[in-house]
């Protein structure tokens, strides 16, 4: 695979995962409007943004070259 592929399959990969964390956003979101909510549930959810959140800060890293100091 040509790295152009390889930088457009990561791009894709870090929009999907933004769409995602947006998605479980607006999910807790609307969970914590309604009373009572499921407290087990929206700890599951944030968890699961957080992870979302570690993937895209991981995949970043991986688009931004190595600066020597």
């Amino acid at each position: 695979m040509s790295q152009t592929a390889d930088t457009d399959a990561l791009k894709l990969r870090i929009e999907q995962l933004y769409l995602e964390h947006r998605d479980l956003d607006d999910v807790i979101s609307r969970l914590l409007e309604t009373t009572p909510h499921d407290q087990l549930q929206v700890q599951r959810l944030k968890k699961r943004k957080l992870y979302v959140k570690d993937q895209i800060n991981a995949l970043e890293r991986q688009l931004t070259p190595d600066i020597l100091a």
